[in-house]
């Protein structure tokens, strides 16, 4: 039995509708208020966050941290765009991926990040206002194309 291209057709589409269907547990469509920024560095600072972290371009009061503590910088210019979905994700679930440039034991200690959770002592706005604040201080760097040179033989 031959099928007919309609048919074919028809059944391209009901896969391909079936392929772009979100994962239930995906976060496509999730967004939080607008922040403020202001609000957010005061919360960087209230959370005592500059212990461990830096900010492009803020400067904050200097907190005791322990020696072996490795400071992980944020913010500044980056090749790819952080998120605001990355941002959230690494505040309230830190050990969902690690700081690229980082040895690991540095900033995980058995599989699990050093950065203490604040899921049960953030309120949810004072989280919308720190990733608004986070976000201002990163920049994307312009991807620079280079000529196509022939290589002759």
């Amino acid at each position: 039995m031959k099928m007919k291209p309609i048919h074919v057709a028809l059944c391209l589409l009901v896969l391909i509708s079936v392929g772009c269907t979100p994962d239930p547990k995906s976060g496509k469509g999730f967004t939080l208020p607008e922040g403020d920024i202001q609000r957010g560095q005061q919360t960087f600072a209230t959370l005592h966050c500059q212990a461990c972290h830096t900010v492009k371009g803020v400067t904050f009061d200097t907190l005791e941290s322990s020696a072996d503590q490795k400071m992980v910088a944020l913010g500044g210019a980056k090749t790819k765009v952080q998120t605001y979905g990355d941002l959230v994700t690494s505040i309230i679930n830190p050990s969902h991926r690690f700081a690229t440039g980082y040895a690991e034991e540095e900033v995980a200690t058995d599989g699990e990040s050093k950065m203490r959770r604040y899921n049960n002592e953030m309120t949810v706005q004072q989280l919308i206002d720190l990733v608004a604040f986070l976000e201002s201080h990163y920049s994307v760097i312009q991807y620079d194309q280079t000529r196509y040179v022939p290589f002759h033989f």
